[in-house]
């Protein structure tokens, strides 16, 4: 395998990370020729910690290039980040949904700018230590969810193409993460376990919204009709989310009314659940739509596990709507449904319309 991958360049993401770090060093063990790279992406000043923003980081990604002894590069793309995925964020919350940046980042982002560019100084590939597969079958490439179930990340992959599969390795998606340390503390890299932002731009979220967005306090009502307190601004909230107003609660979050500036609650935790949803921006992996309906298994947020359900068009290729076998709890406007096949394949995905 050395031999076969000798005169192949990867350019690895490198975050300074254990994922990363052990994903670089497989890379090099298996023959590549292999390049670090740390992006640089916009934060919102100095509370945003995250591996992918942190001074701290890119340096640890430096010392983990010097140690595997390969060449190192910074990108800066700190203003595609904001227009692209800070940008689209802030105006998706503020239009009363609930968006996912990591989905978009990365087919515009990791795996569009960082890929291009890497291209441009000879890579044949892009590599980042994400926890997925891809696999090349009759010409096209496949992306299947990776062997560790905890970890699995293909679920933010949902918006890559065919163009970008095809230069894309990901060198974790056969391992478990406990395996991943044990190949970094033997390796001598990094393997500190470290906290994980859901949003690694904003640092304090509360103070991240109410410095970039207007925020406008408004009532709370039940579904009954009855005004049950005072919301702080209807960005600061989800669907499905608990909502602390006292009385004979619990409430949840089970819709928003933009137009109103009105939050309904309920204190029955069966008015959060639907079984049929709409989507729209619909992506498929292999670059063309099956053959529909099709039945498959369904994923409505990363932190749940997929449900089985039907996919049938509704008036357009970029529309579709999805029947759940069972009621799924807070389909929520604005987040990414992902589709998978046999085997964990990632087929698809699409925003969440309703």
């Amino acid at each position: 395998m050395a031999k076969k991958n000798k005169n192949k360049k990867v350019f690895v993401g490198l975050s300074g990370g254990v994922d990363s770090s052990v994903a670089a060093a497989l890379l090099k063990k298996q023959g590549y020729d292999v390049v670090g790279v740390f992006m640089r992406f916009w934060k919102d000043g100095r509370g945003a910690q995250n591996a992918c923003c942190s001074v701290e980081s890119e340096a640890k990604a430096l010392a983990v290039a010097k140690k595997l002894g390969i060449p190192f590069y910074i990108f800066n793309f700190e203003a595609e980040f904001k227009k692209a995925v800070v940008d689209y964020f802030l105006r998706e919350l503020g239009a009363g949904r609930t968006p996912n940046p990591c989905v978009v980042c990365n087919p515009q982002i990791k795996f569009g700018l960082f890929l291009e560019r890497a291209i441009k100084m000879g890579a044949d590939y892009v590599a980042m230590g994400h926890y997925a597969s891809v696999k090349n079958a009759q010409e096209k490439a496949k992306l299947f969810a990776g062997k560790d179930k905890m970890k699995d990340q293909s679920y933010f992959l949902c918006g890559l193409s065919q163009k970008q599969l095809n230069r894309v390795i990901f060198p974790l998606g056969g391992y478990v993460k406990e395996r991943v340390y044990e190949l970094a503390k033997k390796m001598r890299l990094p393997h500190q376990s470290h906290q994980s932002f859901d949003i690694c731009f904003a640092g304090d979220y509360q103070a991240f919204l109410k410095k970039h967005l207007k925020l406008k306090p408004g009532k709370i009502v039940d579904l009954a009709g009855q005004e049950a307190g005072e919301h702080l601004g209807l960005p600061f909230y989800t669907i499905g989310q608990r909502a602390s107003i006292g009385g004979p609660g619990p409430f949840w979050v089970v819709k928003k009314d933009l137009k109103k500036n009105i939050l309904f609650v309920s204190n029955n935790e069966k008015d959060l659940y639907q079984k049929e949803m709409l989507l729209e921006k619909i992506n498929w992996l292999r670059g063309q739509a099956p053959k529909l309906p099709l039945r498959c298994k369904i994923k409505i947020r990363y932190s749940v596990k997929s449900e089985a359900g039907t996919i049938r068009a509704n008036g357009s290729i970029k529309k579709m709507v999805v029947l759940f076998d069972k009621p799924q709890r807070a389909i929520t406007h604005g987040q990414s449904a992902v589709f998978y096949g046999k085997n964990g394949e990632v087929l698809g995905g699409g925003i969440i319309k309703n």
